[in-house]
Protein backbone atom coordinates (compact mmCIF):
# COMPACT_ATOMS: atom_id res chain seq x y z
CA UNK A 1 0.00 0.00 0.00
CA UNK A 2 1.21 3.68 -0.98
CA UNK A 3 0.75 6.77 1.57
CA UNK A 4 1.30 9.97 0.67
CA UNK A 5 1.85 12.47 3.43
CA UNK A 6 2.10 16.73 2.02
CA UNK A 7 5.68 18.50 3.46
CA UNK A 8 7.91 20.99 1.84
CA UNK A 9 11.37 21.88 0.62
CA UNK A 10 12.51 26.12 1.00
CA UNK A 11 14.43 27.17 -2.36
CA UNK A 12 15.17 30.99 -1.31
CA UNK A 13 13.25 32.07 1.35
CA UNK A 14 9.74 30.57 -0.65
CA UNK A 15 8.82 26.82 -0.27
CA UNK A 16 7.66 24.45 -2.89
CA UNK A 17 5.33 21.51 -1.94
CA UNK A 18 6.97 18.10 -1.47
CA UNK A 19 5.37 14.38 -1.81
CA UNK A 20 6.44 11.98 0.75
CA UNK A 21 5.35 9.55 -0.45
CA UNK A 22 5.93 5.26 1.37
CA UNK A 23 5.13 2.09 -0.22
CA UNK A 24 5.50 -1.34 2.09
CA UNK A 25 5.77 -4.32 -0.21
CA UNK A 26 7.11 -7.95 1.00
CA UNK A 27 11.00 -8.30 0.41
CA UNK A 28 14.29 -8.48 2.89
CA UNK A 29 13.61 -5.80 5.49
CA UNK A 30 15.05 -2.33 4.62
CA UNK A 31 14.18 1.19 4.92
CA UNK A 32 15.28 3.25 1.83
CA UNK A 33 14.98 6.96 0.97
CA UNK A 34 15.47 8.40 -2.21
CA UNK A 35 15.00 11.70 -3.79
CA UNK A 36 17.85 13.57 -3.66
CA UNK A 37 17.91 13.55 0.09
CA UNK A 38 20.82 14.62 2.36
CA UNK A 39 23.08 12.96 5.42
CA UNK A 40 20.40 14.33 7.55
CA UNK A 41 17.15 13.08 5.43
CA UNK A 42 19.20 9.59 4.69
CA UNK A 43 19.93 9.31 8.66
CA UNK A 44 15.55 10.06 9.56
CA UNK A 45 15.05 6.41 9.12
CA UNK A 46 16.74 5.37 12.26
CA UNK A 47 15.11 8.26 14.16
CA UNK A 48 12.01 7.12 12.56
CA UNK A 49 12.27 3.56 13.60
CA UNK A 50 13.09 4.32 17.16
CA UNK A 51 10.13 6.90 17.50
CA UNK A 52 7.32 4.38 15.63
CA UNK A 53 8.37 1.55 18.58
CA UNK A 54 8.77 3.34 21.19
CA UNK A 55 5.42 5.44 20.86
CA UNK A 56 3.80 1.85 21.13
CA UNK A 57 3.36 0.99 16.68
CA UNK A 58 4.54 -2.12 15.23
CA UNK A 59 7.18 -0.87 12.66
CA UNK A 60 6.61 -3.00 9.79
CA UNK A 61 8.77 -5.97 8.82
CA UNK A 62 9.08 -5.19 5.37
CA UNK A 63 10.63 -3.10 2.18
CA UNK A 64 10.14 0.32 3.21
CA UNK A 65 10.86 2.97 0.29
CA UNK A 66 10.29 6.45 0.70
CA UNK A 67 10.49 8.93 -2.57
CA UNK A 68 10.80 12.87 -2.09
CA UNK A 69 9.04 14.42 -5.13
CA UNK A 70 9.70 16.19 -7.21
CA UNK A 71 12.94 14.28 -7.07
CA UNK A 72 15.52 16.82 -8.77
CA UNK A 73 15.01 19.24 -5.73
CA UNK A 74 17.57 18.30 -3.07
CA UNK A 75 15.94 17.85 0.08
CA UNK A 76 17.69 19.06 3.67
CA UNK A 77 17.24 18.68 7.15
CA UNK A 78 15.75 17.08 9.74
CA UNK A 79 11.79 18.23 8.71
CA UNK A 80 10.69 14.82 7.09
CA UNK A 81 11.05 13.32 10.29
CA UNK A 82 7.38 13.34 11.11
CA UNK A 83 5.98 12.79 7.39
CA UNK A 84 8.16 9.69 6.47
CA UNK A 85 6.71 7.89 10.25
CA UNK A 86 3.58 8.99 9.46
CA UNK A 87 3.53 7.88 5.96
CA UNK A 88 5.01 4.82 6.91
CA UNK A 89 2.19 3.93 9.66
CA UNK A 90 -0.34 5.31 7.03
CA UNK A 91 0.89 2.44 4.65
CA UNK A 92 0.59 0.02 7.30
CA UNK A 93 -3.16 0.82 7.96
CA UNK A 94 -3.23 2.67 10.97
CA UNK A 95 -3.78 6.11 9.78
CA UNK A 96 -7.00 7.62 7.76
CA UNK A 97 -5.15 7.97 4.85
CA UNK A 98 -7.80 10.33 3.32
CA UNK A 99 -8.06 12.98 6.23
CA UNK A 100 -3.62 12.36 5.96
CA UNK A 101 -3.74 14.40 2.27
CA UNK A 102 -5.08 17.66 3.93
CA UNK A 103 -2.36 18.83 6.04
CA UNK A 104 1.03 20.43 5.33
CA UNK A 105 3.12 18.32 7.92
CA UNK A 106 6.76 18.76 9.18
CA UNK A 107 8.47 18.15 12.40
CA UNK A 108 11.86 16.40 13.48
CA UNK A 109 11.16 13.22 15.98
CA UNK A 110 13.24 12.44 18.74
CA UNK A 111 14.02 8.78 20.03
CA UNK A 112 10.73 8.73 22.20
CA UNK A 113 8.61 10.22 19.68
CA UNK A 114 8.99 13.90 20.65
CA UNK A 115 8.71 16.21 18.09
CA UNK A 116 11.54 19.08 17.84
CA UNK A 117 11.33 22.44 16.04
CA UNK A 118 12.44 23.03 12.08
CA UNK A 119 13.30 25.74 9.66
CA UNK A 120 11.30 27.33 7.25
CA UNK A 121 8.03 27.03 8.82
CA UNK A 122 7.18 30.42 8.37
CA UNK A 123 7.63 30.02 4.13
CA UNK A 124 5.50 26.56 4.86
CA UNK A 125 2.09 28.95 6.27
CA UNK A 126 2.26 30.84 3.18
CA UNK A 127 2.35 28.21 1.04
CA UNK A 128 -0.50 25.54 3.31
CA UNK A 129 -2.42 28.47 2.39
CA UNK A 130 -1.35 29.19 -1.35
CA UNK A 131 -2.41 25.68 -1.37
CA UNK A 132 -6.16 25.61 0.22
CA UNK A 133 -5.34 23.02 2.86
CA UNK A 134 -7.18 22.49 5.79
CA UNK A 135 -3.89 23.68 7.96
CA UNK A 136 -0.53 23.26 9.12
CA UNK A 137 0.86 20.16 11.30
CA UNK A 138 4.19 21.47 13.12
CA UNK A 139 5.99 21.16 16.86
CA UNK A 140 4.62 23.51 19.27
CA UNK A 141 7.63 25.57 19.29
CA UNK A 142 7.13 26.48 15.56
CA UNK A 143 3.74 27.87 16.06
CA UNK A 144 4.03 31.32 17.18
CA UNK A 145 6.18 32.17 13.69
CA UNK A 146 3.99 29.79 11.77
CA UNK A 147 0.49 31.84 13.38
CA UNK A 148 2.02 35.37 11.50
CA UNK A 149 0.03 34.36 8.60
CA UNK A 150 -3.48 34.88 9.14
CA UNK A 151 -5.94 32.22 7.95
CA UNK A 152 -3.89 29.27 7.81
CA UNK A 153 -4.80 27.02 10.96
CA UNK A 154 -1.77 25.60 12.71
CA UNK A 155 -2.22 22.57 15.06
CA UNK A 156 0.54 21.89 17.40
CA UNK A 157 1.22 18.48 17.96
CA UNK A 158 4.15 17.44 20.99
CA UNK A 159 4.38 14.07 19.64
CA UNK A 160 4.07 10.67 17.17
CA UNK A 161 1.22 9.75 19.16
CA UNK A 162 -0.68 12.80 19.43
CA UNK A 163 -0.15 13.15 15.60
CA UNK A 164 -1.61 9.86 14.89
CA UNK A 165 -4.62 10.22 17.38
CA UNK A 166 -5.70 13.86 15.98
CA UNK A 167 -5.28 12.58 12.37
CA UNK A 168 -7.41 9.65 13.10
CA UNK A 169 -10.12 12.14 14.54
CA UNK A 170 -9.60 10.13 18.05
CA UNK A 171 -8.66 13.58 19.83
CA UNK A 172 -9.04 17.30 19.09
CA UNK A 173 -6.69 19.96 18.71
CA UNK A 174 -7.37 23.44 18.65
CA UNK A 175 -5.59 25.19 15.83
CA UNK A 176 -3.21 28.29 17.47
CA UNK A 177 -4.59 31.42 17.72
CA UNK A 178 -2.61 34.46 15.71
CA UNK A 179 -0.75 36.22 17.92
CA UNK A 180 -1.30 39.88 17.75
CA UNK A 181 2.67 41.64 16.74
CA UNK A 182 3.32 45.01 16.41
CA UNK A 183 7.20 46.08 15.76
CA UNK A 184 8.86 47.05 19.33
CA UNK A 185 10.64 49.78 20.28
CA UNK A 186 11.96 48.60 23.38
CA UNK A 187 15.87 49.39 22.63
CA UNK A 188 18.28 49.15 25.15
CA UNK A 189 20.47 52.31 23.68
CA UNK A 190 19.34 55.29 22.58
CA UNK A 191 21.21 58.57 20.81
CA UNK A 192 20.83 60.71 23.49
CA UNK A 193 23.68 58.88 25.27
CA UNK A 194 25.89 59.84 22.46
CA UNK A 195 27.87 62.89 23.80
CA UNK A 196 29.46 65.23 21.35
CA UNK A 197 29.31 63.72 17.83
CA UNK A 198 27.07 66.25 16.37
CA UNK A 199 27.78 65.82 12.66
CA UNK A 200 28.00 62.22 13.05
CA UNK A 201 24.15 61.95 14.46
CA UNK A 202 23.45 64.43 11.72
CA UNK A 203 24.89 62.32 9.10
CA UNK A 204 23.00 59.26 10.73
CA UNK A 205 19.67 61.20 10.96
CA UNK A 206 20.32 62.15 6.76
CA UNK A 207 21.05 58.06 6.27
CA UNK A 208 17.79 56.71 8.22
CA UNK A 209 15.63 59.39 6.15
CA UNK A 210 16.86 58.16 2.84
CA UNK A 211 18.31 54.92 3.47
CA UNK A 212 21.99 56.40 2.43
CA UNK A 213 24.67 54.17 3.45
CA UNK A 214 27.37 55.49 5.61
CA UNK A 215 31.15 55.38 5.86
CA UNK A 216 32.36 56.72 8.83
CA UNK A 217 36.14 57.53 9.41
CA UNK A 218 37.85 58.71 12.64
CA UNK A 219 40.87 57.57 15.48
CA UNK A 220 40.42 54.53 17.60
CA UNK A 221 37.22 54.90 20.73
CA UNK A 222 35.70 58.40 18.67
CA UNK A 223 32.35 56.46 18.67
CA UNK A 224 31.98 55.42 15.50
CA UNK A 225 30.37 51.37 16.81
CA UNK A 226 28.29 53.53 19.53
CA UNK A 227 26.74 55.42 16.93
CA UNK A 228 26.16 52.44 14.54
CA UNK A 229 24.63 50.35 17.35
CA UNK A 230 22.01 53.27 17.68
CA UNK A 231 21.08 53.82 14.25
CA UNK A 232 18.13 51.03 14.07
CA UNK A 233 16.25 53.42 16.95
CA UNK A 234 15.73 56.24 14.67
CA UNK A 235 14.81 53.89 11.47
CA UNK A 236 10.53 53.84 10.99
CA UNK A 237 8.50 51.24 12.78
CA UNK A 238 8.53 47.83 10.62
CA UNK A 239 5.19 47.05 8.21
CA UNK A 240 3.68 43.87 8.73
CA UNK A 241 5.06 43.17 5.15
CA UNK A 242 8.44 44.01 6.71
CA UNK A 243 7.93 41.83 9.70
CA UNK A 244 7.25 38.59 7.66
CA UNK A 245 9.56 38.65 4.96
CA UNK A 246 12.61 39.68 7.37
CA UNK A 247 11.12 36.47 9.64
CA UNK A 248 11.15 33.98 6.63
CA UNK A 249 14.60 34.84 6.63
CA UNK A 250 15.57 34.17 9.62
CA UNK A 251 12.98 30.79 9.83
CA UNK A 252 14.35 29.65 6.60
CA UNK A 253 18.01 30.36 8.50
CA UNK A 254 17.28 28.44 11.32
CA UNK A 255 17.36 31.27 13.44
CA UNK A 256 13.74 30.54 15.09
CA UNK A 257 14.30 31.74 18.33
CA UNK A 258 13.92 35.45 16.64
CA UNK A 259 11.44 34.88 14.70
CA UNK A 260 9.24 36.63 15.11
CA UNK A 261 11.57 39.72 13.97
CA UNK A 262 9.90 42.42 15.74
CA UNK A 263 12.68 45.05 15.29
CA UNK A 264 14.44 46.19 12.83
CA UNK A 265 18.01 43.84 12.00
CA UNK A 266 21.46 44.60 13.16
CA UNK A 267 24.03 42.63 12.00
CA UNK A 268 28.08 43.44 12.75
CA UNK A 269 30.23 40.38 11.17
CA UNK A 270 33.69 40.47 12.30
CA UNK A 271 36.28 41.38 9.92
CA UNK A 272 36.98 37.88 9.80
CA UNK A 273 34.26 36.62 8.27
CA UNK A 274 34.26 34.47 5.33
CA UNK A 275 32.31 35.29 1.80
CA UNK A 276 29.96 32.77 2.75
CA UNK A 277 29.03 33.82 5.47
CA UNK A 278 28.46 37.84 4.73
CA UNK A 279 26.96 36.49 1.22
CA UNK A 280 25.47 33.18 2.00
CA UNK A 281 26.21 29.93 0.04
CA UNK A 282 27.16 26.89 1.37
CA UNK A 283 25.94 23.16 0.73
CA UNK A 284 22.78 24.55 1.67
CA UNK A 285 22.65 27.78 0.06
CA UNK A 286 22.27 29.53 3.40
CA UNK A 287 21.59 33.15 3.41
CA UNK A 288 24.20 35.57 4.80
CA UNK A 289 24.84 38.56 6.81
CA UNK A 290 23.57 40.76 3.96
CA UNK A 291 20.03 39.01 3.95
CA UNK A 292 20.03 38.82 7.90
CA UNK A 293 20.50 42.68 7.49
CA UNK A 294 17.53 43.51 5.39
CA UNK A 295 15.01 46.07 6.25
CA UNK A 296 17.69 46.88 8.69
CA UNK A 297 21.60 48.07 9.34
CA UNK A 298 24.61 46.13 8.43
CA UNK A 299 27.54 47.59 10.33
CA UNK A 300 30.61 46.59 9.42
CA UNK A 301 33.27 47.63 11.54
CA UNK A 302 37.31 48.05 10.66
CA UNK A 303 35.85 48.15 6.94
CA UNK A 304 39.40 47.93 5.06
CA UNK A 305 40.39 44.78 7.48
CA UNK A 306 37.59 43.13 5.55
CA UNK A 307 39.18 40.62 3.09
CA UNK A 308 38.92 42.26 -0.54
CA UNK A 309 36.62 39.40 -2.13
CA UNK A 310 33.58 40.13 0.93
CA UNK A 311 33.92 43.87 0.32
CA UNK A 312 33.68 43.30 -3.71
CA UNK A 313 30.84 40.97 -3.24
CA UNK A 314 28.63 43.67 -1.47
CA UNK A 315 28.59 45.28 -4.95
CA UNK A 316 25.60 43.23 -5.89
CA UNK A 317 23.35 43.61 -2.94
CA UNK A 318 24.02 47.16 -2.64
CA UNK A 319 23.38 47.85 -6.14
CA UNK A 320 20.00 45.42 -6.72
CA UNK A 321 18.75 45.05 -3.20
CA UNK A 322 18.76 40.98 -3.72
CA UNK A 323 21.90 38.85 -3.63
CA UNK A 324 21.39 36.17 -5.74
CA UNK A 325 23.80 32.95 -4.72
CA UNK A 326 24.57 30.10 -7.72
CA UNK A 327 26.11 26.79 -7.02
CA UNK A 328 26.44 23.28 -9.11
CA UNK A 329 23.43 22.29 -6.39
CA UNK A 330 21.21 25.39 -7.61
CA UNK A 331 21.16 28.74 -7.60
CA UNK A 332 18.74 30.92 -5.03
CA UNK A 333 17.81 34.63 -4.74
CA UNK A 334 16.98 36.58 -1.05
CA UNK A 335 15.96 39.76 -0.13
CA UNK A 336 19.25 41.81 0.83
CA UNK A 337 17.58 45.57 1.12
CA UNK A 338 19.86 46.66 3.82
CA UNK A 339 21.64 50.38 4.93
CA UNK A 340 25.22 49.86 4.99
CA UNK A 341 27.50 51.69 7.87
CA UNK A 342 30.71 51.40 7.36
CA UNK A 343 33.67 52.30 9.47
CA UNK A 344 37.32 52.47 9.87
CA UNK A 345 40.25 53.95 11.33
CA UNK A 346 42.04 56.48 8.65
CA UNK A 347 45.35 54.74 8.70
CA UNK A 348 46.83 51.50 10.24
CA UNK A 349 47.76 53.65 13.62
CA UNK A 350 44.58 55.33 13.54
CA UNK A 351 45.61 58.81 13.60
CA UNK A 352 46.09 59.91 10.47
CA UNK A 353 44.19 63.69 10.25
CA UNK A 354 42.71 63.11 13.80
CA UNK A 355 46.32 64.26 15.33
CA UNK A 356 46.07 66.48 18.60
CA UNK A 357 48.88 67.06 21.46
CA UNK A 358 48.42 63.74 22.61
CA UNK A 359 48.16 60.97 19.56
CA UNK A 360 50.22 61.22 16.56
CA UNK A 361 49.89 59.65 13.45
CA UNK A 362 53.32 56.81 13.35
CA UNK A 363 52.08 55.55 9.60
CA UNK A 364 54.18 56.42 6.11
CA UNK A 365 52.40 57.96 3.25
CA UNK A 366 52.82 54.72 1.81
CA UNK A 367 50.91 52.72 4.48
CA UNK A 368 48.98 55.38 4.26
CA UNK A 369 48.21 55.19 0.87
CA UNK A 370 48.12 51.09 0.68
CA UNK A 371 45.38 51.25 4.15
CA UNK A 372 43.27 52.91 2.14
CA UNK A 373 43.77 51.33 -1.65
CA UNK A 374 42.09 48.42 0.11
CA UNK A 375 38.57 49.57 -0.89
CA UNK A 376 38.16 50.16 -4.18
CA UNK A 377 36.47 52.84 -5.90
CA UNK A 378 33.28 50.70 -7.10
CA UNK A 379 32.64 50.07 -3.09
CA UNK A 380 33.49 53.87 -2.46
CA UNK A 381 30.38 54.90 -5.61
CA UNK A 382 28.33 53.37 -3.21
CA UNK A 383 27.93 55.18 -0.46
CA UNK A 384 26.39 58.81 -0.17
CA UNK A 385 28.00 59.95 3.23
CA UNK A 386 31.43 60.17 4.35
CA UNK A 387 31.61 61.57 7.72
CA UNK A 388 35.03 62.36 9.50
CA UNK A 389 34.70 61.20 13.29
CA UNK A 390 36.84 62.99 15.55
CA UNK A 391 37.58 62.31 19.51
CA UNK A 392 35.12 63.56 21.90
CA UNK A 393 36.67 66.48 23.52
CA UNK A 394 37.05 65.93 27.44
CA UNK A 395 35.24 69.53 27.84
CA UNK A 396 32.30 68.13 25.99
CA UNK A 397 31.51 65.71 28.87
CA UNK A 398 31.06 68.41 31.54
CA UNK A 399 27.50 69.39 33.00
CA UNK A 400 26.04 65.77 31.72
CA UNK A 401 24.20 67.49 29.13
CA UNK A 402 21.83 64.70 27.02
CA UNK A 403 21.69 65.29 23.36
CA UNK A 404 17.90 64.49 21.33
CA UNK A 405 16.48 61.05 21.74
CA UNK A 406 15.91 58.78 19.44
CA UNK A 407 12.25 59.49 19.76
CA UNK A 408 12.69 62.89 19.05
CA UNK A 409 14.78 61.95 15.69
CA UNK A 410 12.64 59.58 14.66
CA UNK A 411 9.93 61.74 14.60
CA UNK A 412 11.65 63.62 11.68
CA UNK A 413 13.26 60.35 9.79
CA UNK A 414 9.23 59.64 9.82
CA UNK A 415 7.47 62.14 8.31
CA UNK A 416 10.53 62.12 5.54
CA UNK A 417 10.15 58.44 4.80
CA UNK A 418 6.02 59.49 3.91
CA UNK A 419 7.40 62.22 1.95
CA UNK A 420 8.83 59.92 0.18
CA UNK A 421 6.21 57.18 -0.35
CA UNK A 422 4.12 59.70 -1.71
CA UNK A 423 6.55 60.59 -4.08
CA UNK A 424 7.34 57.29 -5.11
CA UNK A 425 4.00 55.81 -4.95
CA UNK A 426 3.94 54.88 -8.20
CA UNK A 427 7.65 53.25 -9.00
CA UNK A 428 9.54 50.64 -8.09
CA UNK A 429 11.58 52.53 -5.61
CA UNK A 430 10.95 53.63 -2.11
CA UNK A 431 14.03 56.13 -0.86
CA UNK A 432 15.94 58.67 -2.24
CA UNK A 433 19.07 57.13 -2.66
CA UNK A 434 17.26 54.24 -5.02
CA UNK A 435 16.71 57.37 -7.70
CA UNK A 436 18.59 56.72 -11.33
CA UNK A 437 19.13 59.89 -13.85
CA UNK A 438 15.74 59.71 -14.84
CA UNK A 439 13.90 59.69 -11.21
CA UNK A 440 16.21 63.45 -10.11
CA UNK A 441 15.95 64.92 -13.14
CA UNK A 442 12.25 64.26 -12.67
CA UNK A 443 11.56 64.36 -8.74
CA UNK A 444 14.36 66.33 -7.08
CA UNK A 445 12.82 69.52 -7.73
CA UNK A 446 16.11 71.74 -7.91
CA UNK A 447 15.69 75.13 -7.48
CA UNK A 448 18.13 77.18 -9.72
CA UNK A 449 19.75 78.73 -7.15
CA UNK A 450 20.84 75.14 -5.67
CA UNK A 451 21.43 74.01 -8.92
CA UNK A 452 23.81 76.98 -9.71
CA UNK A 453 25.35 76.13 -6.41
CA UNK A 454 25.84 72.10 -7.44
CA UNK A 455 27.13 72.86 -10.93
CA UNK A 456 30.09 75.59 -9.20
CA UNK A 457 31.30 73.08 -6.86
CA UNK A 458 31.37 70.29 -9.52
CA UNK A 459 33.73 72.50 -11.57
CA UNK A 460 35.49 73.30 -8.40
CA UNK A 461 36.00 70.19 -6.86
CA UNK A 462 35.43 68.00 -10.01
CA UNK A 463 33.16 66.01 -9.30
CA UNK A 464 32.02 62.78 -11.51
CA UNK A 465 28.56 62.54 -13.07
CA UNK A 466 28.01 59.72 -10.59
CA UNK A 467 28.95 62.13 -7.50
CA UNK A 468 27.27 64.89 -8.72
CA UNK A 469 24.21 62.42 -8.85
CA UNK A 470 24.90 61.59 -5.45
CA UNK A 471 25.01 64.79 -3.77
CA UNK A 472 21.92 65.24 -5.37
CA UNK A 473 19.92 62.77 -3.98
CA UNK A 474 21.80 63.36 -0.73
CA UNK A 475 20.36 67.53 -0.55
CA UNK A 476 16.67 65.80 -1.77
CA UNK A 477 16.88 63.90 1.46
CA UNK A 478 17.87 67.12 3.84
CA UNK A 479 15.00 68.89 2.27
CA UNK A 480 12.66 66.14 2.89
CA UNK A 481 13.66 66.36 7.00
CA UNK A 482 13.12 69.98 6.42
CA UNK A 483 10.15 69.86 4.62
CA UNK A 484 10.80 71.59 1.70
CA UNK A 485 9.48 70.95 -1.70
CA UNK A 486 12.29 71.71 -3.15
CA UNK A 487 16.06 71.46 -3.00
CA UNK A 488 18.05 74.96 -2.07
CA UNK A 489 21.07 76.16 -1.61
CA UNK A 490 21.52 75.26 1.86
CA UNK A 491 20.84 71.41 1.05
CA UNK A 492 23.52 71.37 -1.80
CA UNK A 493 25.56 73.26 1.06
CA UNK A 494 25.25 70.39 3.60
CA UNK A 495 24.88 67.40 1.59
CA UNK A 496 28.85 68.70 0.38
CA UNK A 497 29.89 68.62 3.40
CA UNK A 498 29.66 64.79 3.35
CA UNK A 499 31.78 64.50 0.90
CA UNK A 500 35.36 62.22 1.01
CA UNK A 501 38.07 65.10 0.91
Amino acid sequence: MVSTVLSFATLGIDAIPVKVEVDASRGLPATVIVGLPDSAVKESKERVRAAITNSGYPFPVKRIVVNLAPADVRKEGTLYDLPIALGILGSSGLLNLERLRNFLIAGELGLEGELHPVKGVLSAAILTKELGLEGLIVPPQNVEEATLIDGVPVYPVRNLVEAVSFINGDVEIEPAKRNSFEYSFSYPVDFSEVVGQFQARRALEIAAAGRHNVFMVGPPGSGKTMLARRLPTILPPMTEEEIIETSRIYSVAGLTDEVPVLQRPYRAPHTSASDVSIIGGGNSLRPGEVSLAHNGVLFMDEFPEFKRSVLEALRQPLEDRVVTISRASGSVTYPADFLLVAAANPCPCGYYGFEDEKNYCKCSPSQVKKYKSRISGPILDRIDLYVPVPAVKPDEFKGNKKGESSKEIRERVVKAWEIQQKRFSQLPISFNSQMGRKEIRELAEVSAEAEELLISASKTLGLSARSFDRVLKVSRTIADLEGSISVEPLHVAEALSFREG
